[in-house]
């Protein structure tokens, strides 16, 4: 029988929820592609993996996780537009 294989939507705005390890506990995290592909770059541009990356935002948050990540995201990108206009 032939594999059949989940088609990975584009939509920028389409919620995926994913699993990611902290402190050696798995959890699940919803955010958007967006979101994801964001975290992903910046994770790679620090020489992190998307679990250490989330791992150093949970251990500075005070709320909810996926707020964290996405506020962690929109701050990381507001420093590089600043440090550019400099």
């Amino acid at each position: 029988m032939p594999k059949i294989e989940e088609k990975q939507s584009t939509n920028p705005e389409e919620i995926r929820k994913r699993s990611v390890v902290i402190a050696g506990h798995c959890t699940s995290v919803s955010l958007e592609n967006a979101f994801w592909s964001a975290l992903k770059s910046i994770a790679t541009s620090r020489g992190l993996t998307v679990n250490q990356m989330v791992t150093e935002i949970d251990s500075q948050r005070s709320g909810n996780l996926s707020s964290a990540i996405r506020l962690f995201i929109l701050n990381s990108y507001r420093r590089l537009d600043t440090d550019q206009t400099v």
